[in-house]
């Protein structure tokens, strides 16, 4: 979440001095759960097929929201390379913002749907977003 409403309409306009956030953070987002084995201590490398980075800006929550989906063939889940993809992408959003606001935070990542390897389909209960 952004402290301050105008941090959004900059994200919003693309007058954050480093750049475009939303395309830069989405970016970031893809490129992060290539290195999640580099990142975390006994998690095995993946054949990704597909990563897919959504970020939507909600001016009612004063947040930027991020979606990632991770998708490979095989037995095996890709949740913490999801969850790598959407924590480099916030990160992503707040290093490019916190010129203009240090007071955000990253809150709320979370699993909130994995289909396949051995423990078959999950969902979570909820179904609001990621925050950053």
């Amino acid at each position: 979440m952004l402290r301050q409403p105008e941090s959004l309409a900059l994200i919003m306009q693309g007058g954050v001095k480093k750049g475009d956030v939303l395309s830069v953070a989405r970016l970031a987002g893809i490129m992060g759960p290539k290195r999640t084995p580099d990142l975390i201590p006994l998690c095995h490398p993946r054949m990704l097929t597909s990563v897919k980075v959504d970020l939507s800006c909600d001016p009612a929550r004063n947040a930027v929201d991020v979606i990632a989906t991770c998708k490979l063939r095989g037995q095996t889940g890709v949740e913490m390379e999801a969850l790598t993809a959407v924590t480099v992408a916030a990160l992503t959003v707040y290093d490019m913002c916190k010129a203009v606001d240090r007071g955000m935070t990253v809150t709320d990542v979370r699993l909130l749907h994995k289909a396949g390897g051995k423990s078959g389909e999950w969902g979570s209960a909820t179904t609001s977003h990621t925050g950053a």
